[in-house]
Formats: C-alpha cells, sequence, structure tokens
C-alpha cells in the first residue's frame, strides 16, 4: 500500500466522521452534503490506489 492511498483513506474516514457529527447536531443538509461528497471521493480515490 503506497502513502498516497493510506492518506486519502484515512481522511476519507475522518470526514465520514465529520458527516455523521454534522447529523447528529442537525447542521443544514448543504454543509452534511458536500462534507458527504468529499469523504466519498476521498475514500475512492484511495481504494483506487490501491
Amino acid at each position: 500500500m503506497s502513502r498516497s492511498a493510506i492518506a486519502l483513506i484515512f481522511a476519507g474516514l475522518f470526514l465520514l466522521g465529520g458527516v455523521i457529527s454534522f447529523w447528529k447536531q442537525k447542521l443544514p443538509k448543504g454543509v452534511i452534503l458536500v462534507l458527504g461528497l468529499g469523504s466519498g471521493m476521498c475514500l475512492a480515490a484511495g481504494i483506487m490506489r490501491l
């Protein structure tokens, strides 16, 4: 596994934790959507780098 793949997967999981936290705090859906898209893209890029 390359370091960039590990970094992207870690960033995606970190952002996913933010999505869950923001959802529980009932923040605006637009913020949650953008954070979720960023998380998904980081996870996808990290998995593709494997």
